[in-house]
């Protein structure tokens, strides 16, 4: 009997501001099964209409650092100085084991963090189709100042450059294409022959009886380790 590991996937994306990082992956886990989103912990207060354990996990200061020193966290990093963010382990573990993928859209550092501890993840770099489409989705947005735009645009073009890092590249020129490429390339990793659990010859008795094999070929399970 062949059959695929029941375990799910642990995907990474990441892609600089205004590469529809977020877009794309939210059709995916809409078109596709047994997928979904990690939710971040991190110690900043919630905003608007932000859900406790929908949009983040929301946590003291000082209970985010117990995580950390406990080894809670698969990465995690101080923005601005001032705030916690980071992925807790627990979770996801727990979901990939009950045969659930789980996707991670998370910055450049991030990622790098977990490649370290889990190299066999998937790793999926979104890019934009060029650096003046970036420009104009983020001066589209109309939310944020010239110099914010301008930062957001020095950023991405450090960001560009660790695209090696990643296992796939999709860019973004049209978001349909793009979200199919990135679903094709979760259904191509999991028919990947390390992913298979096991190849097995239940009725190699029958088989031998029958002449259709020959007896000194069977001496062991066929397996693929």
């Amino acid at each position: 009997m062949i059959k695929e590991k029941t375990k799910g996937l642990l995907i990474v994306v990441s892609g600089p501001s205004g590469a529809g990082k977020d877009t794309i992956i939210s059709k995916v886990i809409e078109n596709m099964k047994n997928i979904k989103l990690s939710i971040s912990m991190t110690s900043r207060s919630p905003r608007g209409k932000e859900v406790n354990g929908k949009d983040y996990y929301f946590v003291t200061k000082e209970e985010f650092e117990k995580s950390i020193k406990n080894d809670e966290l698969l990465e995690y990093a101080i923005v601005h100085n001032e705030k916690y963010y980071g992925t807790p382990k627990a979770k996801i573990e727990e979901d990939l084991n009950k045969g659930v993928s789980v996707v991670l859209v998370i910055d450049i550092q991030g990622a790098l963090k977990i490649k370290e501890k889990i190299p066999e993840a998937l790793f999926i770099f979104i890019m934009p189709p060029s650096m003046e489409i970036l420009k104009e989705r983020l001066i589209a947005r109309n939310t944020e100042s010239k110099d914010k735009i301008l930062e957001r645009f020095k950023t991405a073009y450090k960001e560009i450059n660790e695209y090696t890092k990643y296992n796939y590249v999709v860019v973004n020129d049209k978001l349909d294409v793009a979200v199919d490429k990135v679903e094709a390339i979760i259904k191509a990793e999991k028919c990947r022959v390390d992913r298979i659990e096991e190849i097995y010859l239940n009725n190699k008795e029958e088989f031998i009886h029958e002449g259709l094999i020959d007896k000194e070929f069977v001496n062991e399970d066929i397996e693929i380790r």
